[in-house]
């Protein structure tokens, strides 16, 4: 069983967007003692400014996070934890596809 290069490419971009979210939100959270979430953007001002790239590409994460908990606490329908999963991948892959760009550009590749 073989595995075409670009499934195998965006299988990578997928994976490493989901690891990086993850990492940045829980690295977020330790480092500021709170929480992060998109309600950082409504700060304003600097605060809402820096927060940007963190809410950018810990989104998948936080969709995810935030998607699990509405379906626990509130019984959303399954319909729409199945798109907000969706949504999460898809920004997943496109995130991780940045960090992979930015490593070879760093690792000289």
């Amino acid at each position: 069983m073989s595995i075409e290069p670009a499934a195998y490419d965006a299988l990578q971009a997928l994976f490493i967007g989901f690891a990086f979210a993850g990492l940045l939100a829980s690295a977020f959270e330790l480092f500021t003692t709170q929480r992060a979430d998109f309600r950082l953007l409504q700060a304003g001002g600097l605060v809402a400014v820096a927060s940007v790239p963190v809410v950018v590409f810990s989104a998948p994460f936080l969709i995810l996070r935030n998607t699990v908990r509405g379906r626990r606490i509130e019984g959303r329908p399954f319909i729409f934890v199945m798109l907000a999963s969706m949504i999460a991948s898809l920004w997943s892959m496109a995130s991780g596809r940045v960090v992979l760009d930015l490593l070879h550009i760093l690792g000289g590749a």
